[in-house]
């Protein structure tokens, strides 16, 4: 890996423990509707930096709300989604790319992130995104985090999980590492077992998504089970930012992912310090 890459990947992914904690914060670039939790970025942001997050995920233009962040807290990796998706025409999913990797690298940032979903209508124009992405990252040194999940991670009612499963997410997890990507985001398959194929398919690190709001303890074991299976770590939103305490939570998922604690003691803990 060339310097740049390697000296900006160190605030995305921890030298000393190989894990990462990534808010996932842009989800204003991919979902369709406006959903709670993400009005006000700096104080949100401000919270999952504060619980230990590795790096937050954040569109071009909210990358201003960021740095009196960064002041208190100068170790937040800053990670800038350069796609959105197009989520009222057709076909469905579409994916478009919204900024140059050089624009990312003008504002700051440690890193850029994609969100590359296969779809049947949009697969060609993903696919020459992904290869442009890896091209202007491997340019300019800039780590790429490929977000190679299922087309409907945020809307729309079928079932890619039942009806392309793990070998869907394989392939798009191969096809992205093969375009670029430094660092892949792949769904949770639902086992260890399964998940660990994704993660041997790709000689890069991969992260598990977090994925819809459930409970916290849900949550952990979700994310303790992808260690566990061999993924660096975990990139979570919906459950972090649509929480009473986001900060307390980011607490408990550092504590799984990064300290070996188990989904109990974590939870528990969390529990106590809300009723002390």
């Amino acid at each position: 890996m060339q310097t740049g890459k390697a000296l900006r990947l160190r605030r995305i992914i921890d030298g000393t423990t190989g894990t990462s904690v990534m808010f996932a914060f842009s989800h204003g670039t991919s979902a369709p509707t406006v959903m709670p939790g993400i009005e006000d970025p700096a104080r949100m942001i401000g919270a999952a930096a504060a619980g230990g997050a590795s790096c937050v995920f954040v569109g071009t233009g909210l990358a201003h709300a960021v740095v009196p962040v960064v002041r208190e807290h100068p170790s937040l990796g800053i990670v800038l989604k350069v796609t959105a998706t197009a989520s009222r025409g057709e076909p469905k999913y579409q994916e478009v790319a919204t900024a140059s990797v050089e624009y990312a690298a003008r504002l700051g940032a440690d890193g850029i992130v994609g969100l590359l979903p296969f779809s049947p209508g949009n697969e060609a124009q993903v696919i020459a995104i992904t290869g442009r992405l890896g091209e202007e990252c491997d340019r300019l040194g800039i780590p790429f985090i490929a977000e190679a999940e299922y087309p409907n991670a945020y809307y729309g009612e079928a079932n890619f999980a039942d009806d392309w499963g793990v070998e869907y997410l394989k392939r798009s997890a191969r096809m992205c590492t093969e375009l670029g990507a430094d660092v892949i985001k792949s769904n949770w398959t639902g086992s260890a077992e399964t998940f660990a194929e994704i993660v041997e398919s790709v000689p890069v690190p991969v992260v598990v998504a977090g994925g819809s709001k459930e409970s916290l303890l849900d949550l952990l074991r979700k994310l303790a089970a992808a260690r566990e299976a061999g993924a660096c770590g975990c990139s979570v939103g919906r459950n972090v930012f649509q929480s009473e305490d986001p900060e307390g939570v980011t607490r408990a998922i550092c504590a799984v992912v990064r300290d070996g604690v188990s989904p109990d003691d974590a939870h528990q803990a969390l529990d106590q310090a809300v009723t002390s």
